[in-house]
């Protein structure tokens, strides 16, 4: 058997079992308009925690958004502005108040501590602020100050997490998709997450997997305090799937996609992918050189090797690699439906993910370089792997 055979026939057998074993993750199926329970008898307290650096551009939208919420519990907001240099904390109140809208508290965050990232300790100083509500909510919806939400989704995202009992309910936001490199590089990246934490064994109690979408988590307050409060993850630059860790721990979880719930933040370019991407890639790989290069190893060989083979190939290694090409370009494409576009970027998800590579590789680059985390002028990771 030839070497280049060998390669065929294991690129075959990777996409047969992603495809046929691996939680169904390609078929996008786990999304929060299928399966909706029924409403609750009462409907819990809630506030919005929401960790601010550097939003003028999107704060008002998406505090809008939250502050038209149709819910019938008692539901407050809580901003906490980590030290913006652009006025997000001027804009948000303007905003609120030309709403008439008495829901929101403004917190100045304060310094970052040594141990923690930006993100998380902002998160911190907010959790905090409700503990000490005389009637402290009964959930916590952690969520971005770039994500703005249709005038449900609270209320359906309070029926899931009372109807199912679940510590951690999230959604995977819809990402901008205009832009040449959104258009080019978005879908991909939604499509690899499903991959690495398939949503359907997310939410399964009998398996390990365990993610978040840090876009916007709605968390059962009182499995918060049971699994040790938000500082058990305050290193974490990943900190959407370390708290989905922590909380699979102690109840189940529940991760989906949505279309109600989006982004506001834009990628006109491929650097800003790039960005985005290698902000967080080395610390997905635990700050390791040997799993790094595994990693690549296993990319080329699930995604490259199959269309090399198709284009130089021969006789039955070629058909095997066109068959393999055939079958990740065929996964991929309800991903595709969900954003709107053609069926035909099927066939280049090879050369979308060697890109990805790239950006991979280069996080670890950056992480060499001391800019390891880089976000909103902070370099949240040093060579040590630990968090500024």
């Amino acid at each position: 058997m030839t070497v280049s055979l060998v390669i065929a026939s294991v690129t075959v057998a990777i996409w047969a079992y992603l495809m046929a074993a691996h939680g169904g993750f390609w078929r996008g199926s786990v999304r929060d308009d299928r399966a909706e329970p029924a409403e609750p008898a009462t409907w819990p307290a809630v506030v919005a925690v929401i960790p601010a650096r550097d939003e003028a551009d999107n704060i008002a939208e998406a505090l809008t958004s939250l502050l038209s919420q149709d819910y019938p519990g008692t539901f407050r907001i809580v901003l906490i502005d980590d030290q913006s240099r652009d006025g997000t904390a001027v804009i948000a109140w303007r905003t609120a108040t030309n709403i008439g809208n008495q829901k929101l508290t403004i917190l100045s965050g304060r310094a970052l501590p040594p141990g923690w990232t930006g993100k998380v300790w902002a998160m911190k100083q907010g959790i905090d602020w409700t503990s000490d509500l005389s009637d402290a909510p009964e959930y916590l919806l952690l969520t971005d100050a770039d994500i703005a939400y249709s005038s449900r989704s609270l209320r359906r995202l309070v029926a899931r997490a009372t109807g199912g009992d679940l510590s951690l309910t999230s959604l995977m936001v819809r990402l901008r998709c205009d832009s040449w490199a959104e258009r080019a590089f978005v879908p991909a990246f939604v499509f690899f997450f499903q991959m690495l934490y398939p949503f359907g064994w997310v939410k399964r109690p009998d398996r390990a997997t365990a993610a978040a979408a840090g876009g916007c988590m709605l968390v059962r307050r009182d499995a918060l305090m049971k699994a040790g409060g938000i500082e058990t993850i305050r290193h974490a630059l990943i900190d959407d799937c370390a708290l989905g860790k922590r909380l699979k721990a102690i109840g189940p979880i529940w991760l989906g996609l949505t279309e109600s719930v989006r982004s506001l933040r834009p990628y006109p370019h491929i650097g800003d992918i790039r960005q985005m991407v290698s902000r967080s890639a080395y610390a997905q790989l635990r700050y390791s050189p040997l799993l790094l290069a595994g990693t690549v190893a296993g990319m080329a060989l699930t995604y490259l090797a199959a269309p090399f083979l198709a284009v130089f190939a021969t006789g039955l290694p070629q058909a095997l690699g066109a068959l393999a090409w055939l079958m990740m370009a065929v996964a991929f494409q309800p991903t595709l439906r969900l954003y709107g576009r053609s069926p035909v970027w099927g066939a280049a998800l090879p050369g979308i993910a060697a890109v990805y590579v790239a950006f991979t590789v280069d996080s670890a680059y950056q992480h060499l370089l001391g800019r390891g985390g880089l976000w909103k002028g902070r370099a949240q990771a040093h060579a040590s792997g630990m968090p500024q």
